[in-house]
Formats: structure tokens, sequence, C-alpha cells
């Protein structure tokens, strides 16, 4: 099963390491309304979507300093 993921839209050469690896990737900028398996972000002090109260179940995974394939390490665990 696929694995979807949100990323912030500044985040491509992420977005395109992830899709390569199969993952359905959803932009946070588009509101995404359906679950995620986790959220990667540029900072933790990062407000996602203007809304700071934003909640999720899903792992938040922050990617300054991380390669693409730390990121995706990250979400494999």
């Amino acid at each position: 099963m696929e694995k979807v993921i949100a990323v912030e839209n500044n985040l491509t050469p992420i977005k395109e390491y992830l899709e390569a690896r199969g993952c359905l990737v959803v932009d946070i900028g588009s509101g995404w309304n359906i679950p995620v398996d986790a959220v990667v972000i540029s900072g933790l002090d990062k407000n996602l979507m203007g809304m700071q109260d934003i909640v999720t179940v899903a792992p938040v995974i922050e990617a300054r300093g991380k390669t693409p394939e730390e990121v995706w390490d990250s979400i494999s665990r």
C-alpha cells in the first residue's frame, strides 16, 4: 500500500524523491483532506497553512538539513 505524504510546496527535491519511492505526495498548501502517513515541513517553526493550531496524528518531519534519503528513512521507520 502506498504511503500518503503531505509535503510543504517548497521541498521539490523531497517531493520528487518520495514520488519515485511510490508515495502519493500531496501539497500542504492544497488543504489536503485525506489521511496522511507523514507531514514533511521545512522547519518546525513553520506556521502550516496559516494555522498554528493544525492537528495531525501523523508524524511531522522537519526536512531542514536533511537529504531526501534521510527524510525517507524517517518516514519508513
